[in-house]
Formats: structure tokens, sequence, C-alpha cells
């Protein structure tokens, strides 16, 4: 008997494990109802500087975003994109939530504008 009690402990660990519900997991479903255009700064789009711009985006229940975070990119174009991707809207969810979006800066690109 003394045996199956660390299998027993074991086994019972497992499925409380189970049932704790998964509070960090993010809403797959956030979709982009509607984006703001991305302003590239002129001076940057004259001399050619491109780059990406990766942001932590809190977005409300009712799908406006909260509050925007720079998790990493080019240190220059992150405020053209946190000045854009505030004014973004979300489809609505249940509760408050994050999700990430990558904005790309390129001078060859043409303007979405």
């Amino acid at each position: 008997m003394v045996r199956l009690y660390p299998r027993w402990k074991f086994c019972c660990l497992l499925v409380m494990l189970s049932c704790i519900p998964a509070g960090y997991a993010q809403d797959a479903t956030h979709k982009i109802l509607k984006k703001a255009p991305v302003p590239y700064p002129e001076d940057l789009k004259r001399r050619g500087i491109s780059g990406t711009v990766r942001l932590k985006v809190h977005v409300k229940p009712d799908g406006s975003v909260k509050d925007t975070e720079v998790l990493g990119g080019s240190a220059i174009l992150a405020e053209s994109a946190q000045k854009s991707v505030i004014q973004w809207k979300f489809t609505p969810a249940s509760s408050e939530s994050s999700v990430e979006v990558v904005v790309h800066f390129d001078p060859a690109a043409k303007s979405e504008n």
C-alpha cells in the first residue's frame, strides 16, 4: 500500500492541475475591425530608413485599445506605430485582453493613405 501512495499523489496532482483555468491565455479570435493608417515619418522615409515595430496592445472588452507597449523593433519608428495602433478597433470580447501586433515600415512600399 505504501508503494501506491506516491502514484496516487501524482495522479491527484495531475487532476488538480488540469482543473485550473488558463488565466493568462489570450483570445485567439481577436480580429482587427478597423485600422488607422500608420504615418511613415517623411524624413525617415526620404532617408530610406525601414524597420519593424512589435507592440503589445491592451484591448478593452468593447474592442477599443486601452494602451500599447513597445516589445521591440525600431525605436525611432515606435512612436508613429503607437499613435496609429491606439486608434484601431478590435472585435469585442468578454474581458480585457492583449494581442501582439507587428507594424512594418518600408520606404519602397506604396502608402495606404
